[in-house]
């Protein structure tokens, strides 16, 4: 993928056909769709998103960026909130709102087949405020 300077994103209309995954601190293949890096973008990442059959996402928190989610495929089941307290099941075309510093964990409940979701944030470079949370320790909020 090519790298963008402003003066780039600002004058093209950019196309970006994700063909390989990505690891990132959920531990769940992502495919980079648009971020500064791969479009120039300055107020958006927008990716796909796969939880395997029978996986779940690690315990994480987005530091200061908004997170909008559109079901494709599959259930998921997202725990949120102090020590994953909270859940709600989702299925496809569901839209998803998860604000900043919310604690949360997605599931698939399937064991056979892979849950894919649209994911947005209001962040192009969010990637670097992933951090993950562990719903166990006692100053988690």
């Amino acid at each position: 993928m090519q790298d963008f300077t402003e003066e780039t994103a600002q004058q093209t209309v950019v196309t970006v056909r994700p063909k390989e995954q990505l690891a990132t601190v959920q531990h769940l293949p992502y495919f980079i769709g648009l971020s500064a890096k791969t479009a120039g973008t300055r107020g958006l990442a927008m990716h796909i998103v796969v939880v395997p059959p029978g996986g779940r996402g690690e315990p994480h928190i987005h530091v200061g960026y908004e997170t909008g989610i559109y079901i494709l495929e599959g259930r998921i089941e997202t725990r949120y909130g102090p020590g994953l307290a909270e859940s709600v099941i989702n299925e496809p075309g569901d839209f998803v709102f998860i604000p900043p510093g919310v604690p949360h964990q997605p599931v698939n409940l399937s064991a056979t087949q892979a849950a894919r979701a649209v994911i947005a944030r209001n962040d192009a470079n969010e990637a670097d405020r992933v951090v993950p949370y562990d719903p166990w320790e006692p100053s988690a909020p």
